[in-house]
């Protein structure tokens, strides 16, 4: 699950034919003529061009109505080398790869651009495709509350509180959309968009949440997929699902904050807090517990103040790039001196809306939530005193724990049945997804897959750290579908 600024298990057999009688009607579609043109707002590569897909609201119900997916397009470069559309899954849920064909697709090779039309597109209710809100408070949208980070003292009746309150206004604001967004209809989505391409198959490149729409995919149209690359992978559990990403968090966190101890340690680091690495851990936590008990102002922020916590969600997203470092180790100086950098930029509360509800939306309906509170209550406990960098957070009740409405299906249950197309790249060393989470997503899809591990700390593991060996591989598998005979370390 990761942040942007624009931001049980299918077992029975029963189950299984649903998702078969769900899919059939995508791969059959007819194809419709797309109206390609200029993007809306322009887009930073001139080649791009935009257009919509129409696709039903509920697949289980096709004529309730439909919706538009926004989709966008840079042509192959050299249409003799042509093979077909590789599709820019982006993460979340609530990001979008509008922009993609002209932003990280153009990071790609040579070779790749020559073989593959760049695809992108803005997910089921996120703008511009036909887009949906939770009408929330400007309070609720902060990422300390989007984010379940407990009280202080370990209490979570505030975050029990704030759960039934936004999930309310969800069902309040969200109209039927929002109950019909989840990863299962983003797959099917993305079949129709393959259909209005024209493609019998198509090759994707699901970054983050975009791993899990692309084992999903790959499970419920395996036959329409080409060559496929998920990177940094979420756990696929299916009787979890978003349960599983947020406590992912705990294991993350702990195998990169060694990796920030040593960087902001470091002699000469004109950011430097402490001596040596052993300090930092001990330094941060004696911080946050003095921002708990005594916060700092901080006029323009969302909350207007620099409490534990903020400094606790500062820390997660600094984690997730070492670029990002400078930020946290910033925020801890001027803290220390009891003052506070500007309030960061954030995206305006409208985009922020939409994010936040896609995300609601997708993550509370894929699967359900335990309700009871007594068992977030023991499991946070638990999480802050083996964990205490994440503060019990990766155990806590989100606003799914309050959500209305149960999941209209099981969800996806991904297996070693179908093609051997997929490969996995992923960093040791990642805050929101981390290598033990991915193991399982690798296990699940058997010899479907291979996997490449690299030596790298953060988020985002191809074209983002500079490893030359999994780039590498992960560009020789696009352009010549050339995919390393067992799984591989990179260093």
């Amino acid at each position: 699950m990761e942040k942007t600024t624009r931001t049980v298990g299918l077992v029975a057999a029963s189950a299984a034919l649903l998702f078969a009688g769900l899919a059939a009607p995508s791969a059959a579609a007819p194809r419709p003529s797309l109206d390609w043109g200029a993007c809306a707002g322009g887009a930073p590569d001139a080649r791009q061009q935009c257009a919509t897909v129409e696709v039903p609201m509920d697949y289980a119900d096709p004529g309730a109505g439909t919706i538009e997916i926004a989709i966008s397009r840079i042509r192959s470069e050299d249409p003799a080398e042509r093979r077909g559309v590789l599709l820019l899954i982006p993460g979340g849920p609530g990001g979008s790869s509008l922009d993609d064909p002209s932003k990280k697709g153009q990071k790609l090779p040579q070779e790749v651009r020559d073989r593959f039309d760049l695809v992108g597109f803005a997910p089921r209710g996120l703008a511009p495709s036909t887009p949906v809100g939770c009408g929330l408070d400007h309070g609720d949208l902060a990422p300390v509350k989007l984010r379940p980070w407990p009280a202080p003292d370990g209490s979570i009746d505030g975050n029990l509180a704030d759960a039934r309150r936004m999930a309310d206004a969800c069902a309040h604001h969200g109209g039927e959309l929002i109950r019909h967004l989840s990863t299962a209809n983003e797959a099917r989505d993305l079949d129709r968009v393959r259909a209005a391409l024209g493609e019998r198959k198509v090759s994707a490149w699901g970054v983050s949440y975009g791993t899990y729409v692309g084992a999903v995919y790959s499970q419920l149209f395996p036959h329409r997929t080409d060559r496929i690359v998920l990177d940094s992978n979420d756990d696929p559990d299916p009787a979890r699902v978003a349960r599983a990403w947020l406590a992912g968090y705990e294991q993350g966190v702990e195998d990169v904050f060694p990796e920030f101890a040593r960087w902001a340690s470091h002699p000469g680091n004109p950011d430097r807090i402490a001596g040596t690495a052993a300090e930092v851990r001990p330094l941060f936590l004696r911080l946050a517990a003095r921002l708990d008990a005594e916060p700092i102002p901080w006029p323009g922020a969302n909350p207007e103040e620099l409490n534990g916590n903020v400094l606790r969600q500062t820390m997660l997203e600094s984690l997730y790039s070492p670029a990002r470092f400078p930020r946290l180790a910033r925020l801890m100086l001027a803290a220390q001196r009891g003052t506070v950098p500007p309030a960061p930029a954030s995206p305006p509360d409208e985009v922020l809306q939409n994010v936040t509800a896609v995300a609601a939306g997708t993550l509370c309906n894929d699967v359900a939530w335990p309700e009871d509170p007594a068992g977030y209550r023991k499991d946070v406990a638990r999480s802050r005193a083996a964990h205490p960098l994440t503060a019990g957070m990766p155990r806590n009740a989100m606003l799914c724990a309050a959500w209305p409405f149960p999941p209209r299906e099981p969800a996806v249950r991904i297996t070693d049945r179908g093609p051997s197309n997929i490969l996995l790249v992923q960093n040791e060393r990642d805050p929101a997804t981390p290598l033990a989470g991915a193991l399982k997503l690798r296990a699940a899809l058997g010899d479907r897959a291979r996997m490449v591990v690299v030596d790298s700390t953060g988020h985002d593991a191809y074209l983002a750290h500079g490893n030359a060996c999994g780039d590498a591989t992960v560009s020789r598998f696009l352009a010549s579908g050339e995919r390393p005979v067992r799984d591989r370390h990179c260093d």
